[in-house]
Order: structure tokens, then C-alpha cells, then sequence
């Protein structure tokens, strides 16, 4: 499950979004955000849905998640926390989406650690470990299990689809689990403010 990686002059991985890609869909998720949810939240999720589709197609083709999505999505989470939860102090909200960030970030880095020991290599790169701060920072605690399931379901299923077609998939193959984790952060997080 390999793809093609556009490097720029310098040799570099380029990790610019495309932006037809974050344009198009971008387009989609702010009507859907503006449509059905309250002004404040609308913008919320238009800037969470952005980001992410920035991450997920930069992911998807580089393996890479950028830092300015993965440090701009804890950084927005914490400073919307206030208005994703006006009737809160605005200290106590955005103190709650730090510890949140860094409880989530550090379960996902002790993963790390434990499938390097176990395995004897690494299975998820520091990107995914900081954009599961990201994931910390803008959902309530008891939604971030499910949007690592939603994640994780997601992208079970595309290796099941991909063996299935006849392609070589053994233990050592390289799947961009942020690509999963970003779209996942933004419908857990949209699905959630539907429903309040």
C-alpha cells in the first residue's frame, strides 16, 4: 500500500495540501457546519473540518502529518474550548482541553513505546502522537475512544478491502492512520455538537 510522493525542489516531501482537495471538501463541511449548527459552532467545525482534510490528504500521500495541522488543531481545540462551552469559565474550559490534550497524547505515545518494545520498531510515528493531543483538545473525554474506534474501524476496512482486491498486505505494511484520525476527529466532533 504504497503511493506516489511529490517532493519539491529541494528534495523535500511536499507537504502542502492539495488544494482542490481542501477547497472542494472544505467547501462541503462549512455548508453542512453553517446549515446545521449554531453560528459559533458552525465556525468551529468549518476551521476543525479544514484542518483536518488538510491532514488527511497530506497523510494519505506523504505517510507525514504536517506540524501545522497537528500543533494549529491543539492550539484552535484549546482556544475554542471557551466557546464550545460558554456557560463554563473560560479558564476551567481551556485548562480541561489542555489536560484532555496531553492525557490523550501521552496514552497514545505510551502505545508507542509499547508496540516499539513489543515489536522491536515503530508502528506510529510522533504525528499521529500529536494529533492525538489535537484530539484531546477538542473533544469531551468520553468521545475520544470513539473516534479512535471510528479511526481505527476505518482504516481496518480499507486493508480488508485492499487484501481482498489481491493486494500484498503483510505486518511490516505502512498504513497513514492519521489520514483515519483526522476525518474521524472532525465527524465525532460535528456529530457531537449536532446533537446538543
Amino acid at each position: 500500500m504504497t503511493t506516489d510522493v511529490e517532493t519539491t525542489a529541494s528534495g523535500e516531501q511536499d507537504l502542502r495540501p492539495n488544494l482542490a482537495v481542501l477547497f472542494g471538501v472544505g467547501a462541503a463541511v462549512a455548508l453542512i457546519s453553517t446549515v446545521s449548527l449554531p453560528w459559533p459552532l458552525a465556525l468551529a467545525s468549518t476551521v476543525l473540518g479544514a484542518l483536518m482534510i488538510a491532514g488527511a490528504e497530506v497523510d494519505a500521500r506523504t505517510h507525514l502529518l504536517p506540524d501545522t495541522v497537528t500543533y494549529g488543531g491543539i492550539a484552535l481545540g484549546i482556544a475554542a474550548a471557551p466557546a464550545l462551552d460558554p456557560f463554563e469559565p473560560w479558564q476551567s474550559t481551556t485548562a480541561a482541553a489542555g489536560a484532555r490534550a496531553a492525557a490523550t497524547a501521552f496514552a497514545l505515545l505510551l502505545l508507542r513505546w509499547c508496540y516499539a518494545r513489543l515489536r522491536g520498531r515503530e508502528g506510529l510515528g510522533f504525528g499521529d502522537v500529536k494529533l492525538a493531543a489535537a484530539v484531546g483538545a477538542w473533544l469531551p473525554l468520553t468521545s475520544v475512544p470513539f473516534c479512535f474506534a471510528l479511526a481505527t474501524c476505518a482504516a481496518l476496512i480499507v486493508v480488508v478491502s485492499a487484501w481482498m482486491r489481491g493486494e500484498s498486505i503483510n505486518m511490516s505494511a505502512k498504513l497513514p492512520f492519521g489520514a483515519f484520525l483526522c476525518p474521524a476527529l472532525w465527524l465525532v466532533f460535528y456529530a457531537g455538537e449536532l446533537q446538543s
